[in-house]
């Protein structure tokens, strides 16, 4: 099978996942207690019951379970991912305006744990059980177990409030503007410490074995240098389990942002949808959850490629 045929499997076979995604978010949704004109009722103790089941009936919230999801899939469909109630606003507008600060937070994600943890993991691989090697497994181990809003909540206080080098609010600038970026820095590393961590520990047990095998025996019986064994070929080769893990901390990014997001009043989608959820904004909840699943399957089919360039044998599998 060709790569592009391969590609093309894959995509249809995440649109059964998203539509399973959809469905558990909506089942789940449904059964927590109360929903969105509760809200609106207990904010304003003055609304009549009469108003409540009007509501109720101009929402659709009547209807049953079933007849509630196919009418928000047949929306879904084309386009139109329903509104807010609380507000009349469009769920797919506020997405398209906050998705812009959820995506540069991520971004600083993991270019913080690519610059990390590939260098540390090579490090460690060639220096292994010694010194540098167990100073990565102290990094790993604190960086996998740490809280990220703890970590957050720390950086903060170190570095904005006791030595003054950030500022502790968002400075309101351009999303690309020096202020702004600069400020995200400690986002970036409290979103971005526990990716590095998986990621270096994996790039290390990965070129450690890689080492050992008998092709970089060979190079170097040929005479090659270390450094262009390691680089070129060791490296190449590892980067392998790399990137099958990679894909998958991509969740742990998308769902850290819920919390780092909060933790530091970034406006992205994290914090959108915590408040979706406490007031039972039904629409908004999907169109966030459904995103969130289309990215993670964009990025496992984004390592399925990468796989084909780093091992041209994979893509005769294909």
């Amino acid at each position: 099978m060709s790569l592009q045929k391969f590609i093309l499997r894959r995509i249809l076979a995440s649109v059964p996942v998203l539509i399973g995604v959809s469905i558990i978010t909506f089942g789940l949704m449904q059964l927590a207690p109360g929903d969105v004109v509760d809200h609106m009722i207990a904010a304003n103790p003055n609304v009549q019951p009469g108003e409540a089941a009007r509501l109720r009936q101009e929402y659709g919230l009547h209807e049953p379970i079933w007849a509630q999801y196919l009418d928000w899939m047949q929306g879904v469909l084309t386009g139109d991912f329903g509104e807010v109630y609380s507000s009349s606003r469009d769920a797919s507008a506020i997405v398209r305006a906050r998705l812009p600060e959820t995506l540069l937070l991520a971004a600083f994600g993991w270019v913080f744990a690519i610059l990390i943890a590939i260098p540390g993991g090579i490090y460690a691989a060639i220096n292994k059980d010694q010194l540098g090697d167990d100073v990565s497994r102290v990094f790993a181990l604190s960086g996998i177990s740490i809280p990220n809003f703890w970590l957050g909540l720390m950086l903060m206080a170190l570095f904005a409030v006791y030595l003054d080098w950030f500022p502790t609010l968002d400075p309101q600038t351009g999303l690309l503007s020096r202020e702004m970026l600069w400020w995200l820095i400690l986002p970036g590393i409290t979103i971005g410490t526990a990716a590095s961590a998986n990621l270096m520990r994996i790039m290390r047990t990965s070129m450690a074995e890689e080492i050992n095998k008998e092709y970089v025996t060979a190079a170097r019986a040929k005479g090659l240098p270390k450094r262009t064994v390691y680089l070129k070929h060791v490296l190449r080769n590892s980067l392998i389990s790399v990137t099958t893990v990679a894909a998958f901390l991509t969740a742990s990014l998308v769902s850290g942002s819920v919390v780092v997001e909060v933790v530091f009043g970034w406006p992205g989608l994290g914090r959108e949808l915590i408040q979706a959820i406490q007031l039972r904004e039904i629409n908004l909840i999907l169109i966030i959850t459904l995103l969130t699943g289309v990215v993670i399957v964009l990025a496992n089919l984004l390592a399925d490629i990468v796989y084909g360039l780093l091992d041209p044998r994979i893509r005769d599998e294909y």
